[in-house]
C-alpha cells in the first residue's frame, strides 16, 4: 500500500469495513479515496455471489457511516458512495486476480506496446507477484505485463 495520505486513508477505512462488510453477509471489494473536481470521494466497494443490489449498498452505508465518523480517518469533508463493482469490475487486489483466473479480460495500458497497442483483451492465465497472463483469444500467444504498467485491468463480460 502505498505511504501517501489517501494509502493510508484507504488502510484505515478497509480494516474498519472489512468486518462489518463481512457481518452484512457480503464481501469488500475495494475501498477508494479519489479528488474529483474540488470535491473528495470515499468510495466502499461490495460484492456478494449474484451481485449487489441497492438494499446493499443502503444497508453498508448506514452500518460503516457512525463507525467512520467515530475513527474520524478522513480531515476534509467528503461524501461517501457504497457501491458494485459493476459487470466490467477493476481487478485491484492480488486476491482479485487470482478468483477469476480464466475469465475474460481487458486491458489498457499506460504506455502502448509495440505490436499490439494500449488496449487488448484476452484470458487472464496467470498472475504471480504483480505479473499479468494474458492468452489471447484467437492465436493462443501470451503476452505478461506488470500490473503497474496498466492504466486499469477489467472483466470483459461483453464478448
Amino acid at each position: 500500500m502505498a505511504k501517501s495520505k489517501g494509502g493510508v486513508t484507504v488502510s484505515k477505512v478497509w480494516e474498519l469495513c472489512e468486518p462489518i462488510v463481512g457481518e452484512l453477509g457480503l464481501r469488500l471489494w475495494d475501498v477508494r479515496y479519489v479528488k474529483e473536481g474540488a470535491d473528495w470521494f470515499l468510495r466502499v466497494f461490495i460484492d456478494k455471489d449474484g451481485g449487489v443490489d441497492i438494499n446493499d449498498c443502503e444497508r453498508v452505508s448506514r452500518a460503516i457511516n457512525d463507525p467512520l465518523d467515530e475513527l474520524d480517518p478522513i480531515e476534509n469533508a467528503y461524501c461517501l458512495e457504497v457501491c458494485s463493482p459493476g459487470i466490467e469490475r477493476e481487478l485491484v487486489r492480488d486476491e482479485h486476480f487470482e478468483q477469476f483466473l480464466g475469465a475474460d479480460i481487458m486491458i489498457r495500458m499506460l504506455r502502448p506496446i509495440e505490436g499490439i497497442g494500449r488496449d487488448f483483451k484476452g484470458k487472464l492465465h496467470a498472475y504471480s507477484d504483480g505479473m499479468v497472463t494474458v492468452r489471447d483469444h484467437s492465436d493462443e500467444n501470451e503476452i505478461t505485463i506488470n500490473k503497474k504498467d496498466a492504466a486499469w485491468i477489467k472483466l470483459d463480460d461483453f464478448d
